[in-house]
C-alpha cells in the first residue's frame, strides 16, 4: 500500500455560507462548509454541502483507528483505550496514560515517532515552559494514538520501529477496518503526526460513527463505552468536546484539524461537519447548530443549556462581547 494519488478537495463557490462572523452588527465575513445528519436507519436525514466526496477528517479518524487496533489484539483499560481516540492536551493525566500505555508493552516514550511539541492546553504549556521543559514527542496530541499503535505492534509481534509506514501490516490492517466502517474506499495520505491518514466523505464518516455507537458487543462497544466513560481522556478537561459529551447522554464524539467534527447517539443517528477553512473556532459553533436543528437539545437528559454554551462565540472589542460568530444553514 502507498499514499495515493492528489486528489481535489472541495471548491469554496461549491459550498455554502455555514456560519457569520457578525461584528457590532455587521456580517464581516462567512465560513464556509458542509453538514451530514444521518437519521437511525443510517438514511441522510438532512445535509447542508457537498457531504459525498472525500475529504480528510484528520483526527476524527482516531476512533475507527482504535477500533481497528482492538481487533487486532490491544487490550488496555477504558481510559486508555480512549486516550488511543485522542487528540489530547497535554495535562499531567495525559502524559502519565501515556506512559502507561508503553510500558503495558514493555516499551518506553522513545519508541514513539510523534513529531516533539508542546501540550495543546495552554495552562500545561505554561506549565512545562516555566519547568525549563522543550517540546517532546509524548506531549504532541497524538502521542495516545502513537502509543497504543506501539503496543498493537508488540502484541501482534510486528516491528515497532516502522510502524507509520504505509505498508506495515499494522496500518494496512487500519485501512481495512475504516473502509468497512465507512463503506467507501479510501486515498491514504499523511496526517500532521506522520500517520497514515485516511480519507471519507462526511456520509461515510458519519456512517463509521454511527456503527460505534450503536454497538451492543464486541470491539465496537468497548471503544464506544471508553470514550463515553473517559471523555476526559479522549480531549482534555477545558475543551468544549468534553462539555458536549457530558452534555448529552450517550453521545460519542471527536474533532479533528482543519474543522471536522463527527459525533453519534446510541439511536444511530449521527452527524459530520467540516469547513473549507478549516477554522477551528467554527467547529462547536456548527455541532451545537446541527443537533438542535436535528431536535436534540429538546430530549430528556440533554442539558440543552451547555449544548448552546459551547456553540456561542462571543468577538470582542475593547474587552468587551460585540458580536459572535452565528451558525447561517
Amino acid at each position: 500500500m502507498s499514499a495515493g494519488p492528489s486528489v481535489a478537495g472541495l471548491p469554496v463557490p461549491g459550498l455554502p455560507v455555514v456560519a457569520e462572523i457578525v461584528r457590532s452588527g455587521f456580517v464581516e465575513g462567512h465560513h464556509y462548509g458542509s453538514i451530514v445528519a444521518l437519521a437511525p436507519d443510517g438514511s441522510v436525514d438532512w445535509s447542508v454541502g457537498e457531504v459525498a466526496a472525500p475529504v480528510l477528517p484528520r483526527s476524527s479518524n482516531k476512533p475507527i483507528q482504535a477500533l481497528a487496533m482492538v481487533e487486532l489484539g490491544l487490550d488496555l483499560p477504558d481510559d486508555l483505550l480512549a486516550l488511543a481516540c485522542a487528540s489530547h492536551s497535554g495535562e499531567p493525566f495525559h502524559v502519565d496514560g501515556v506512559r502507561r500505555t508503553l510500558a503495558s508493552a514493555g516499551l518506553d516514550e522513545s519508541a514513539l515517532r510523534t513529531p516533539p511539541d508542546y501540550p495543546l492546553d495552554d495552562t500545561a504549556r505554561e506549565a512545562v515552559i516555566r519547568a525549563g521543559g522543550q517540546k517532546s514527542p509524548i506531549l504532541m496530541n497524538c502521542s495516545g494514538k502513537h502509543a497504543a499503535m506501539l503496543a498493537t505492534c508488540v502484541a501482534r509481534g510486528w516491528d515497532t520501529e516502522t510502524y507509520l509506514e504505509v505498508d506495515h501490516p499494522l496500518q494496512v490492517a487500519i485501512v481495512e477496518t475504516f473502509e468497512r466502517l465507512t463503506g467507501e474506499p479510501a486515498t491514504v495520505a499523511i496526517d500532521g503526526c506522520g500517520a497514515p491518514l485516511l480519507s471519507a466523505s462526511l456520509t461515510g464518516l458519519a456512517r463509521a460513527f454511527s456503527a460505534l455507537a450503536t454497538a451492543t458487543g464486541g470491539p465496537e462497544q468497548r471503544i464506544a463505552e471508553a470514550i463515553r466513560r473517559h471523555p476526559e481522556f479522549v480531549s482534555g478537561t477545558t475543551r468544549d468536546e468534553l462539555t458536549l459529551h457530558r452534555a448529552v447522554p450517550g453521545l460519542i464524539g471527536k474533532a479533528g484539524a482543519e474543522s471536522v467534527y463527527a459525533v453519534a447517539l446510541p439511536d444511530g443517528r449521527a452527524w459530520a461537519l467540516k469547513t473549507d477553512d478549516g477554522a477551528p473556532r467554527v467547529r462547536p459553533v456548527l455541532m451545537a447548530e446541527a443537533l438542535r436543528r436535528s431536535g436534540v437539545l429538546a430530549e430528556d437528559g440533554v442539558d440543552a443549556d451547555a449544548v448552546e454554551g459551547t456553540g456561542r462565540l462571543e468577538l470582542l472589542g475593547g474587552g468587551k462581547p460585540v458580536g459572535e460568530i452565528r451558525a447561517a444553514f
